[in-house]
Protein backbone atom coordinates (compact mmCIF):
# COMPACT_ATOMS: atom_id res chain seq x y z
CA UNK A 1 0.00 0.00 0.00
CA UNK A 2 1.24 3.37 -1.51
CA UNK A 3 -0.55 6.54 0.11
CA UNK A 4 0.44 9.92 -1.06
CA UNK A 5 -0.56 13.44 0.25
CA UNK A 6 -0.77 17.03 -1.44
CA UNK A 7 1.61 15.25 -4.35
CA UNK A 8 3.81 13.59 -1.87
CA UNK A 9 4.32 9.98 -0.50
CA UNK A 10 3.89 9.87 3.39
CA UNK A 11 3.83 6.17 3.95
CA UNK A 12 4.51 3.19 2.13
CA UNK A 13 3.92 -0.88 3.16
CA UNK A 14 5.64 -3.87 1.42
CA UNK A 15 4.38 -7.54 2.04
CA UNK A 16 7.31 -9.88 2.29
CA UNK A 17 8.74 -10.57 -0.85
CA UNK A 18 7.14 -7.13 -2.26
CA UNK A 19 9.57 -4.38 -2.80
CA UNK A 20 9.27 -0.83 -4.75
CA UNK A 21 10.79 -2.85 -8.12
CA UNK A 22 7.64 -5.45 -7.78
CA UNK A 23 4.94 -5.27 -10.54
CA UNK A 24 1.40 -6.72 -9.24
CA UNK A 25 -1.60 -7.22 -11.61
CA UNK A 26 -4.33 -4.52 -11.74
CA UNK A 27 -7.15 -6.52 -13.02
CA UNK A 28 -10.05 -4.71 -13.30
CA UNK A 29 -8.33 -1.71 -11.93
CA UNK A 30 -6.93 -1.51 -15.04
CA UNK A 31 -10.50 -0.97 -16.61
CA UNK A 32 -10.09 2.71 -14.96
CA UNK A 33 -6.47 2.74 -17.03
CA UNK A 34 -7.69 1.96 -20.26
CA UNK A 35 -10.41 4.32 -19.72
CA UNK A 36 -8.08 7.12 -19.35
CA UNK A 37 -6.19 6.40 -22.39
CA UNK A 38 -9.77 6.64 -24.13
CA UNK A 39 -10.14 10.06 -22.25
CA UNK A 40 -6.81 11.17 -24.15
CA UNK A 41 -8.23 9.91 -27.84
CA UNK A 42 -11.58 11.61 -26.55
CA UNK A 43 -9.37 15.13 -26.12
CA UNK A 44 -7.59 14.69 -29.50
CA UNK A 45 -10.67 14.22 -31.60
CA UNK A 46 -9.37 10.81 -32.52
CA UNK A 47 -11.80 8.69 -30.62
CA UNK A 48 -16.13 10.13 -30.58
CA UNK A 49 -17.83 8.15 -27.70
CA UNK A 50 -20.97 8.53 -29.02
CA UNK A 51 -20.09 6.82 -32.12
CA UNK A 52 -21.28 2.95 -32.35
CA UNK A 53 -18.66 0.00 -31.92
CA UNK A 54 -19.34 -1.12 -35.01
CA UNK A 55 -18.17 2.11 -36.74
CA UNK A 56 -14.28 1.19 -35.35
CA UNK A 57 -14.49 -2.63 -34.96
CA UNK A 58 -16.65 -3.84 -37.76
CA UNK A 59 -15.30 -7.44 -36.85
CA UNK A 60 -18.41 -6.51 -34.03
CA UNK A 61 -20.90 -5.50 -36.35
CA UNK A 62 -22.82 -8.78 -35.40
CA UNK A 63 -22.24 -9.06 -32.02
CA UNK A 64 -24.41 -7.20 -28.93
CA UNK A 65 -21.92 -4.80 -29.43
CA UNK A 66 -23.16 -3.51 -32.99
CA UNK A 67 -25.17 -1.02 -31.91
CA UNK A 68 -23.79 -0.01 -28.35
CA UNK A 69 -21.97 3.44 -28.16
CA UNK A 70 -18.60 3.47 -26.67
CA UNK A 71 -20.16 5.43 -24.05
CA UNK A 72 -22.41 2.20 -23.11
CA UNK A 73 -18.85 0.66 -23.02
CA UNK A 74 -17.73 2.94 -20.63
CA UNK A 75 -20.34 3.55 -18.08
CA UNK A 76 -21.21 -0.38 -18.27
CA UNK A 77 -24.95 0.27 -19.66
CA UNK A 78 -24.67 -2.45 -22.17
CA UNK A 79 -27.35 -4.90 -22.45
CA UNK A 80 -25.43 -8.08 -22.78
CA UNK A 81 -26.30 -11.98 -22.38
CA UNK A 82 -23.15 -12.64 -19.83
CA UNK A 83 -22.90 -13.39 -16.76
CA UNK A 84 -19.86 -12.63 -14.43
CA UNK A 85 -19.13 -15.30 -12.22
CA UNK A 86 -15.84 -15.69 -11.12
CA UNK A 87 -16.01 -19.22 -9.64
CA UNK A 88 -17.81 -21.51 -12.31
CA UNK A 89 -15.46 -23.35 -14.22
CA UNK A 90 -17.77 -23.67 -17.36
CA UNK A 91 -19.77 -20.77 -18.00
CA UNK A 92 -19.13 -18.23 -20.76
CA UNK A 93 -16.46 -16.25 -18.46
CA UNK A 94 -14.58 -19.36 -17.52
CA UNK A 95 -14.53 -19.22 -21.71
CA UNK A 96 -13.82 -15.81 -21.52
CA UNK A 97 -10.46 -16.07 -19.38
CA UNK A 98 -9.38 -18.89 -21.66
CA UNK A 99 -9.28 -16.83 -24.78
CA UNK A 100 -7.55 -14.17 -22.90
CA UNK A 101 -4.76 -16.71 -21.76
CA UNK A 102 -5.74 -16.11 -18.04
CA UNK A 103 -6.23 -19.75 -18.02
CA UNK A 104 -5.17 -23.11 -19.97
CA UNK A 105 -7.01 -24.27 -22.20
CA UNK A 106 -9.67 -26.91 -21.41
CA UNK A 107 -9.78 -30.15 -22.58
CA UNK A 108 -12.54 -30.78 -25.76
CA UNK A 109 -12.28 -26.68 -25.94
CA UNK A 110 -11.31 -25.48 -29.51
CA UNK A 111 -8.81 -22.07 -28.58
CA UNK A 112 -10.19 -19.07 -29.55
CA UNK A 113 -8.79 -15.45 -29.21
CA UNK A 114 -10.48 -12.56 -27.49
CA UNK A 115 -11.88 -11.19 -30.93
CA UNK A 116 -13.62 -14.38 -31.87
CA UNK A 117 -15.30 -14.54 -27.80
CA UNK A 118 -16.25 -10.91 -28.18
CA UNK A 119 -17.80 -11.52 -31.77
CA UNK A 120 -20.20 -14.42 -30.18
CA UNK A 121 -21.82 -12.19 -27.38
CA UNK A 122 -25.11 -11.76 -27.85
CA UNK A 123 -27.45 -9.12 -26.83
CA UNK A 124 -29.53 -9.19 -23.60
CA UNK A 125 -33.48 -8.99 -23.66
CA UNK A 126 -33.23 -5.27 -22.80
CA UNK A 127 -32.10 -1.99 -25.22
CA UNK A 128 -28.28 -0.63 -24.12
CA UNK A 129 -28.16 2.28 -21.96
CA UNK A 130 -29.71 0.85 -19.19
CA UNK A 131 -29.00 -0.03 -15.32
CA UNK A 132 -25.42 -0.46 -14.63
CA UNK A 133 -24.52 -4.23 -15.49
CA UNK A 134 -20.81 -4.92 -14.67
CA UNK A 135 -19.34 -6.99 -17.23
CA UNK A 136 -15.77 -7.42 -17.88
CA UNK A 137 -15.37 -8.32 -21.71
CA UNK A 138 -16.98 -4.60 -22.28
CA UNK A 139 -13.25 -2.76 -21.27
CA UNK A 140 -11.42 -5.27 -23.64
CA UNK A 141 -13.75 -4.13 -26.90
CA UNK A 142 -13.03 -0.95 -25.34
CA UNK A 143 -8.95 -1.89 -25.99
CA UNK A 144 -9.75 -2.70 -29.20
CA UNK A 145 -11.94 0.35 -30.26
CA UNK A 146 -8.46 2.06 -28.69
CA UNK A 147 -6.25 0.24 -31.27
CA UNK A 148 -8.25 1.04 -34.26
CA UNK A 149 -9.13 4.90 -33.64
CA UNK A 150 -5.29 5.41 -32.90
CA UNK A 151 -3.75 3.14 -35.28
CA UNK A 152 -0.95 2.15 -32.64
CA UNK A 153 -0.93 -1.05 -30.50
CA UNK A 154 -2.18 -0.91 -27.23
CA UNK A 155 1.30 -0.83 -24.93
CA UNK A 156 2.52 1.73 -27.52
CA UNK A 157 -0.15 3.97 -27.22
CA UNK A 158 0.39 3.93 -23.58
CA UNK A 159 3.80 4.45 -23.32
CA UNK A 160 3.63 7.44 -25.46
CA UNK A 161 0.81 9.23 -24.11
CA UNK A 162 0.49 8.07 -20.45
CA UNK A 163 3.52 6.75 -19.16
CA UNK A 164 6.27 8.81 -20.32
CA UNK A 165 4.37 12.31 -19.87
CA UNK A 166 3.78 10.58 -16.19
CA UNK A 167 7.38 9.98 -15.49
CA UNK A 168 6.42 7.00 -14.55
CA UNK A 169 9.21 5.35 -12.72
CA UNK A 170 9.53 1.41 -13.68
CA UNK A 171 7.82 -0.34 -17.04
CA UNK A 172 4.38 -1.77 -17.01
CA UNK A 173 3.31 -4.60 -18.86
CA UNK A 174 -0.16 -5.92 -20.07
CA UNK A 175 -0.79 -9.80 -20.94
CA UNK A 176 -2.19 -10.45 -24.18
CA UNK A 177 -4.07 -13.18 -25.97
CA UNK A 178 -2.75 -15.84 -28.62
CA UNK A 179 -3.43 -13.21 -31.58
CA UNK A 180 -1.17 -10.18 -29.62
CA UNK A 181 -4.22 -8.52 -28.20
CA UNK A 182 -3.98 -6.80 -25.05
CA UNK A 183 -6.45 -7.79 -22.00
CA UNK A 184 -7.16 -3.99 -21.21
CA UNK A 185 -10.13 -5.12 -18.94
CA UNK A 186 -7.84 -6.32 -16.80
CA UNK A 187 -4.29 -7.56 -17.67
CA UNK A 188 -2.49 -4.37 -17.14
CA UNK A 189 0.50 -4.75 -14.27
CA UNK A 190 2.81 -2.08 -12.47
CA UNK A 191 4.45 -1.28 -9.03
CA UNK A 192 2.27 0.12 -6.74
CA UNK A 193 4.09 3.65 -6.96
CA UNK A 194 3.42 4.08 -10.31
CA UNK A 195 -0.12 3.11 -9.82
CA UNK A 196 0.08 6.03 -7.04
CA UNK A 197 1.62 8.59 -9.96
CA UNK A 198 -1.95 7.63 -11.86
CA UNK A 199 -3.96 8.51 -9.13
CA UNK A 200 -2.23 12.01 -8.28
CA UNK A 201 -2.31 12.92 -12.25
CA UNK A 202 -6.14 12.07 -11.78
CA UNK A 203 -6.31 14.30 -8.06
CA UNK A 204 -5.04 17.21 -10.66
CA UNK A 205 -7.09 16.98 -13.13
CA UNK A 206 -4.90 14.93 -15.47
CA UNK A 207 -1.75 17.01 -14.98
CA UNK A 208 1.69 15.67 -14.26
CA UNK A 209 4.57 18.38 -13.46
CA UNK A 210 2.59 21.16 -15.63
CA UNK A 211 2.12 19.07 -18.34
CA UNK A 212 -1.74 18.00 -19.22
CA UNK A 213 -2.16 14.41 -20.25
CA UNK A 214 -6.18 14.04 -20.09
CA UNK A 215 -8.71 17.24 -20.91
CA UNK A 216 -9.90 18.87 -17.51
CA UNK A 217 -13.58 18.06 -19.19
CA UNK A 218 -12.96 14.57 -18.73
CA UNK A 219 -11.74 13.97 -15.65
CA UNK A 220 -14.76 16.79 -14.45
CA UNK A 221 -17.20 14.35 -15.83
CA UNK A 222 -15.79 11.29 -14.48
CA UNK A 223 -16.13 12.61 -11.24
CA UNK A 224 -19.76 14.45 -11.31
CA UNK A 225 -21.26 12.68 -13.83
CA UNK A 226 -22.76 8.89 -14.10
CA UNK A 227 -26.32 8.00 -13.72
CA UNK A 228 -27.51 7.73 -9.90
CA UNK A 229 -30.44 5.86 -11.29
CA UNK A 230 -28.68 3.32 -13.65
CA UNK A 231 -26.42 2.80 -10.43
CA UNK A 232 -30.16 1.97 -7.81
CA UNK A 233 -30.90 -0.21 -10.53
CA UNK A 234 -28.01 -2.36 -10.29
CA UNK A 235 -26.67 -4.88 -7.70
CA UNK A 236 -23.29 -3.08 -6.30
CA UNK A 237 -25.64 -0.67 -3.62
CA UNK A 238 -25.24 -3.35 -1.00
CA UNK A 239 -21.70 -2.47 -0.94
CA UNK A 240 -21.77 1.34 -2.15
CA UNK A 241 -24.91 2.47 -1.52
CA UNK A 242 -24.70 6.50 -2.71
CA UNK A 243 -22.32 5.41 -5.79
CA UNK A 244 -22.21 5.82 -9.57
CA UNK A 245 -20.08 5.04 -12.21
CA UNK A 246 -18.24 7.31 -15.10
CA UNK A 247 -15.87 6.57 -17.53
CA UNK A 248 -14.92 3.11 -15.97
CA UNK A 249 -14.18 4.62 -12.24
CA UNK A 250 -16.47 4.16 -9.39
CA UNK A 251 -17.83 7.22 -7.59
CA UNK A 252 -18.62 6.70 -3.88
CA UNK A 253 -21.29 9.55 -3.33
CA UNK A 254 -19.87 11.30 -0.98
CA UNK A 255 -18.92 14.69 0.02
CA UNK A 256 -15.24 14.36 -0.40
CA UNK A 257 -16.13 13.30 -4.16
CA UNK A 258 -13.40 10.55 -3.99
CA UNK A 259 -13.35 8.12 -6.46
CA UNK A 260 -11.34 4.83 -7.57
CA UNK A 261 -10.76 1.94 -9.51
CA UNK A 262 -11.41 -1.14 -7.54
CA UNK A 263 -10.14 -4.84 -9.28
CA UNK A 264 -11.03 -8.63 -8.21
CA UNK A 265 -8.94 -10.08 -4.71
CA UNK A 266 -8.32 -6.35 -3.63
CA UNK A 267 -6.66 -4.15 -6.13
CA UNK A 268 -7.57 -0.66 -5.34
CA UNK A 269 -6.90 3.31 -6.70
CA UNK A 270 -9.00 5.84 -4.35
CA UNK A 271 -8.49 9.37 -4.94
CA UNK A 272 -10.07 11.71 -2.35
CA UNK A 273 -9.58 15.26 -3.81
CA UNK A 274 -10.97 16.88 -0.60
CA UNK A 275 -8.47 15.47 1.29
CA UNK A 276 -5.76 15.63 -1.42
CA UNK A 277 -4.76 11.60 -0.67
CA UNK A 278 -4.34 8.98 -3.14
CA UNK A 279 -4.04 5.30 -2.18
CA UNK A 280 -2.54 2.45 -4.42
CA UNK A 281 -3.11 -0.86 -2.56
CA UNK A 282 -2.60 -4.28 -3.62
CA UNK A 283 -3.90 -7.35 -2.43
CA UNK A 284 -4.16 -10.88 -2.51
CA UNK A 285 -8.13 -12.18 -0.83
CA UNK A 286 -8.29 -15.44 -1.35
CA UNK A 287 -11.98 -14.94 -2.66
CA UNK A 288 -12.10 -12.91 -6.19
CA UNK A 289 -15.22 -10.83 -4.59
CA UNK A 290 -16.42 -9.88 -1.20
CA UNK A 291 -18.79 -6.97 -0.32
CA UNK A 292 -17.47 -7.11 3.05
CA UNK A 293 -14.17 -6.67 2.08
CA UNK A 294 -14.90 -3.63 -0.10
CA UNK A 295 -16.81 -2.21 2.75
CA UNK A 296 -13.64 -2.70 4.94
CA UNK A 297 -11.21 -1.12 2.74
CA UNK A 298 -13.70 1.69 2.13
CA UNK A 299 -13.26 2.34 5.99
CA UNK A 300 -10.25 2.00 5.99
CA UNK A 301 -9.93 4.43 3.22
CA UNK A 302 -12.06 6.82 4.98
CA UNK A 303 -10.06 6.72 8.40
CA UNK A 304 -7.03 7.81 6.61
CA UNK A 305 -8.28 10.92 4.88
CA UNK A 306 -9.68 12.20 8.42
CA UNK A 307 -5.30 11.16 9.99
CA UNK A 308 -3.39 12.12 7.62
Amino acid sequence: MVVMKSGRIIADFHAPRFDLETRHILFSASKSVTAIVAGILEGDGALDVDKVVAHYVPELKSSAYADARIRDLLDMRLSLDFEETYLDPRGDFARYRRAGLFEPPAAGDTPETLLAFLSSLKKGPKEHCGPFRYASPNSDVLGLVIERASGLRFADLVSIRLWQPLGARRDAYVTVDAAGSARTGGGICMTPRDLARIGEMMRLGGVVNGRRIVSQEWIADLINNGSAEAWAQGKSTEWLPNGRYRSKWYQTGEASKAFFALGIHGQWLYVDPAAEMVIAKFSSQPVPVSNDMKRLNLALFDRLAKLI
